[in-house]
């Protein structure tokens, strides 16, 4: 099956605004400031050449610079994320921009698509224990044990010429009720909840949720920091992801460009898989078996020179996630998107299946 790939870049910068665009008394309507983060997700065709994600994260880099530690409403009248985002938009002017972004705060963003939708989001925690009470004799979630869980809640909306598509703290009024319920308890004692695995927590606050949220588009359930699922209301997908360190050369890469010499980095490989719900054990795929079929794999590339690889002929992010793809799918007949990242938020994602990219990289 054909894939689709994208380039993933992300550029940080410092600013203050105040957004009138918000209701009388909104705490953001005061002088404030934030740690930003805007977030560009790119189609990558052939025809385009190299696939060069540094480039990217630098062109993205140089945009928002007339951003960082200014005063935002001297630039952009009103500073909503929106409207931020469409300001970088307009800047960068590249061709195939899927989606562009501002994270204004660490637990929330949006992100605008190429169709004038918005996709809002916020993420929210709770502790809580659990256990599977369906799974094979000696599984450790057969046992009681506990979880930081991260949930994060998602909007659709088509924007149109508004500058704010929905207040993140609308999202977090919705919340609220569900995080006194949630928090501190045990979910298996919850109604709906005897076997409360990430997919079936993700259903239960959906249907919790939409009914007073018409543009929920999306729950996404963090069991651990580096395993959970994603519901829109009829699928289901699950990630695992895993971290290696690994050295590389790029022989390809233009003269003078460091990366043609021996250099490595800390990559972050995320596995995504879509599959039907096992209506005995509640999960899709188990997070547990994702990591033991990957475990060859991974001890491949780990601590390894990856232009040493058998059948890899260039390092760069894209063809490693063609490399990994074509050695995953009979193990993983399910994954559907591989993302690799070198440096943080900075990477490609290379999609296939019936739900494409689903959510913004």
């Amino acid at each position: 099956m054909s894939a689709t790939l994208y380039r993933l870049a992300s550029a940080p910068f410092e600013a203050a605004c105040h957004v009138g665009a918000l209701p009388e008394g909104h705490r953001a309507r005061r002088l404030h400031g934030h740690s930003y983060l805007a977030r560009v997700r790119v189609r990558h065709a052939a025809a385009d050449g190299p696939c060069d994600c540094a480039g990217l994260a630098g062109r993205l880099a140089a945009t928002v610079a007339p951003l960082d530690y200014a005063y935002l409403n001297d630039i952009v009248a009103e500073p909503t994320d929106e409207n931020l985002a469409r300001w970088i938009g307009a800047r960068l002017d590249l061709p195939g921009v899927a989606a562009l972004g501002i994270q204004s705060t660490p637990l929330a963003g949006v992100d605008l698509d190429a169709g004038g939708g918005a996709h809002v989001w916020r993420r929210f925690r709770f502790e809580a224990a659990h256990r599977l009470p369906h799974v094979p004799p000696g599984h450790p979630c057969g046992r009681m044990h506990g979880h930081g869980f991260e949930v994060i809640l998602h909007a659709q909306t088509a924007l149109g010429t508004r500058d704010l598509a929905l207040d993140h703290d609308h999202l977090a009024a919705l919340w609220a009720p569900l995080h006194a319920e949630l928090h501190h308890a045990c979910l298996n004692d919850l109604p709906g909840l005897a076997n409360p695995t990430s997919e079936l927590l993700a259903a239960w606050i959906w249907a919790r949720l939409k009914g007073v949220l018409p543009e929920l588009s999306w729950v996404t359930v963090y069991e651990t920091v580096s395993a959970g699922c994603h519901y829109d209301g009829h699928h289901y997908r699950i990630w695992k992801e895993q971290r290696f360190e690994a050295a590389l050369q790029l022989t390809r890469a233009a003269a003078g460009d460091p990366r043609r010499g021996l250099h490595g980095h800390s990559y972050v490989v995320r596995l995504h898989l879509a599959a039907p719900l096992d209506t005995v054990m509640g999960w899709t795929v188990d997070y547990g078996e994702v990591k033991a079929l990957f475990a060859p794999l991974y001890q491949q590339i780990d601590h390894h020179r990856l232009d040493a690889l058998p059948g890899l002929d260039q390092a760069d992010p894209a063809s490693l996630a063609q490399w990994l793809r074509e050695r995953l799918h009979a193990a993983l007949p399910a994954l559907d998107r591989i993302d690799l990242f070198e440096t943080p938020a900075c990477g490609v994602a290379l999609c296939w299946g019936g739900l494409g990219p689903a959510l913004p990289g």
